[in-house]
């Protein structure tokens, strides 16, 4: 079998193609929203290749799936975004729904935790932290009127929530003693 070359050699110039007509330069808003969207994917990857629990794995699945339309919609010339367009209300109310049913299955933190108490709740913090990256990318895309469907922001919102009670609830799957605090008990 006959390996495809994967390089085009097209980005050496600094400029990237879009879905559509056009190219823009590889340090522009649209691309860095696009690659920290990817980076989530990744870290969400990561916590996925962990999870002993197959409905979270299931669901992360699914979650790198909407990324993946997420970013070819920002890939997209505005005048061919809609093409591109999975995110809407209804996938907004999947992942709120989701955010809802593993909230109700977890114990809430009084206080902010520290990640770390089990290695798949640490990533997915670290997955948190990178869509509250992208969330802003995108906020600032739309503000600037780069993109029009607020649902990307919506999504990015809820989905760095959908991490958070993940985080919470692999905690407690993994460990029986409390979740390590962010301000330290008085002994």
């Amino acid at each position: 079998m006959k390996m495809n070359k994967f390089y085009t050699q097209k980005g050496d110039d600094g400029y990237t193609g879009r879905l559509g007509k056009g190219r823009i330069p590889k340090n522009h808003q649209i691309i860095e929203a696009i690659g920290t969207i990817d980076e989530a994917s990744a870290a969400l990857g990561m916590a996925r290749a962990q999870s002993q629990v197959q409905d979270t794995v299931d669901l992360l699945l699914e979650v790198q799936r909407d990324l993946y339309h997420l970013m070819a919609e920002l890939s997209a010339s505005k005048e061919n975004a809609s093409k591109f367009r999975v995110i809407d209300d209804e996938r907004i109310a999947w992942l709120e729904g989701k955010v809802d049913l593993i909230s109700n299955s977890i114990e809430s933190p009084k206080e902010f935790i520290v990640p770390g108490d089990s290695l798949t709740g640490a990533t997915m913090a670290l997955a948190r932290n990178i869509i509250r990256r992208a969330e802003r990318r995108a906020a600032e895309l739309h503000l600037a009127g780069d993109i029009e469907n607020k649902n990307i922001m919506r999504y990015l919102n809820r989905l760095s929530s959908l991490c958070f009670v993940l985080e919470l609830q692999e905690n407690q799957r993994n460990n029986s003693s409390e979740l390590s605090l962010a301000k330290k008990r008085a002994e």
